[in-house]
């Protein structure tokens, strides 16, 4: 399926408007920045972002997202927990790495899907509308000129650190998102041709859509 330039498509439209032109310009140049250092988003821009996390899709309204903000002396309390856990799964491991990383960002926020189950909307579109509303606020830092980095790996899967987290068996941790200003303002990666990852489905025996 042919799709537009990718690294022209949002100037080359001609029915945008300069303020929607500059609003896809700004989708369309969201990455993924690394290593992130001071300043991390102050209070009226972590309100924004979470206010964006609340326009996600949800179906039923369930609004199943929680997120747990880590600053300051948190994320060493943190690295402690990560330490622990990491010696715990495997004795060999100091758990060093894994202290390291609660240090990588001046903030990070532990993203929690709080899922009800049983319910009539299955698990996996409450952890999706979850996604949906990391990705919002993922988009927010951008904007607001931040960065943001969602990061997984085997802490997110340890019940140690969700329950240190004070999580329960109703939540679901998909990771953490680190949050700072990026260390060096590097151009976004080129834009991938969305026509590799678009087709269009037609009925058997229908013939070719034109």
């Amino acid at each position: 399926m042919s799709v537009a330039d990718p690294s022209t498509l949002a100037l080359s439209h001609p029915l945008l408007s300069l303020a929607q032109r500059h609003a896809m310009d700004l989708l369309l140049t969201r990455h993924s920045p690394w290593p992130l250092v001071e300043p991390a988003p102050d209070a009226a821009a972590l309100d924004l972002v979470f206010a964006a996390a609340m326009r996600a899709p949800d179906h039923e309204q369930l609004r199943p997202w929680r997120f747990v903000v880590l600053r300051g002396d948190a994320r060493a309390a943190l690295g402690q927990v990560f330490a622990r856990a990491a010696r715990a799964r495997d004795p060999y491991d100091d758990g060093e790495r894994f202290r390291g990383k609660a240090m990588a960002a001046p903030m990070l926020v532990a993203l929690v899907a709080h899922v009800k189950v049983p319910h009539k909307v299955p698990e996996g579109e409450q952890v999706l509308a979850t996604g949906a509303a990391v990705m919002n606020m993922l988009n927010a830092l951008h904007i607001l000129g931040f960065g943001g980095f969602w990061a997984t790996g085997a802490n997110s899967h340890d019940e140690r650190v969700k329950a240190a987290l004070g999580l329960g068996a109703s939540d679901r941790l998909l990771g953490f998102l680190y949050m700072g200003t990026p260390k060096d303002r590097l151009p976004p990666p080129d834009r991938l041709d969305a026509g590799e990852f678009v087709r269009e489905w037609a009925p058997p025996g229908l013939g070719p859509v034109e």
